[in-house]
């Protein structure tokens, strides 16, 4: 087991030149994958609970009581774009595993294809999946760790391609101080197919990432912190000729501070009872980024959520602006059979 931990902490070593330049492909594995997530910012990776849609930000908050449940959600996006998610898992009781198949599909609706003329051609449906297989176990007490395994595929109409790629992650929880903490190497792998026959391969968007989460013991709240893009020390899109253009010269010189925060995501969740939460998280990154064009409602870069807990089903719904637009992500999680 220790052989493993350490594979988990230095295998990502080795890969932190990957995407540096921001031109990675497969960028809508970056999206959060159930309501929770999209609540608390949009990462996070250290909050454990119920909810078996956070498999999809690090494999190893799969748990045993999750078997035999379902999670299915949708995700609502500006311009008609529709993100759907599903994820069903079971538990090995003799091998001591807990395993979940999932998937991931973006539909992008129906666009006017053209010639490099601009005559119409007709139409197509641009979209991107990903299928993913995951197990995780517990390692003593406190520890957890887990692999997920994702085929890629992406259509944009006689453009293709797919991919393979991995997640590692550990896990520690210890219920007893209210402390939990994170860490997870996302999306490592190839493309096995090129968009265009022949080319070069591309890189998939790799994100190391950690994260805390502290529940207060004498109250019911919940604090995250999570760092993302760890492997990227610039991890800004600060493009100088288009900000010039706007003329707004702040941006064209990242300070410390932006370079710093733009790894931070932060979240909260308020428990009322053992039913309801509230949460609500704050993505620095995409605050900086949305905040262009002089266009800003005050809240780029917020997001907030609610759940219902139920004993056989969970509810859970998340909201946040991506400038004067709204995006809206359900997650329904019911159990299909008694254990």
């Amino acid at each position: 087991m220790q052989r493993i931990l350490i594979l988990i902490l230095c295998w990502p070593l080795g890969l932190t030149a990957q995407s540096l330049g921001g031109n990675a492909i497969y960028n809508f594995l970056r999206m959060p994958a159930n309501a929770q997530t999209a609540a608390l910012g949009g990462v996070n990776i250290s909050v454990p609970g119920k909810d078996l849609g956070m498999i999809f930000q690090n494999p190893a908050l799969l748990r045993p009581d999750m078997q035999q449940q379902a999670s299915v959600s949708f995700q609502a996006l500006p311009g008609g774009i529709g993100q759907y998610g599903m994820v069903n898992a079971w538990h090995l009781s003799e091998a001591k595993t807990s395993i979940a198949a999932g998937l991931v599909y973006f539909n992008y609706g129906d666009l006017t294809q053209t010639d490099a003329s601009g005559m119409v051609l007709g139409s197509f449906r641009p979209r991107d999946y990903a299928i993913q297989a995951t197990a995780s176990r517990q390692y003593k007490e406190h520890w957890w760790y887990g692999l997920t395994l994702r085929f890629i595929r992406s259509e944009y109409g006689q453009y293709r391609s797919s991919g393979l790629a991995a997640d590692l992650g550990i896990n520690f929880h210890d219920p007893a101080t209210g402390w939990q903490a994170a860490l997870t190497a996302k999306n490592m792998g190839t493309q096995l197919s090129t968009y265009t026959p022949g080319g070069p391969k591309e890189e998939l968007p790799f994100d190391l990432q950690l994260g805390v989460t502290k529940k207060l013991l004498e109250a019911p709240v919940q604090f995250s912190l999570s760092f993302q893009q760890v492997n990227r020390f610039r991890n800004l899109y600060n493009d100088t000729s288009f900000r010039a253009g706007e003329g707004d010269d702040r941006y064209l010189q990242a300070n410390g501070w932006q370079r710093f925060s733009g790894h931070l995501v932060l979240g909260a969740q308020f428990f009322l009872g053992d039913k309801i939460e509230l949460s609500t998280g704050y993505h620095f990154q995409r605050r900086q980024e949305l905040n262009g064009f002089g266009i800003s409602n005050g809240l780029n870069g917020f997001s907030f959520g609610t759940a219902l807990l139920l004993p056989r089903l969970q509810f859970r719904y998340a909201t946040g602006f991506y400038q004067r637009n709204l995006f809206h992500q359900v997650s329904l999680q019911f159990r299909w059979k008694d254990e």
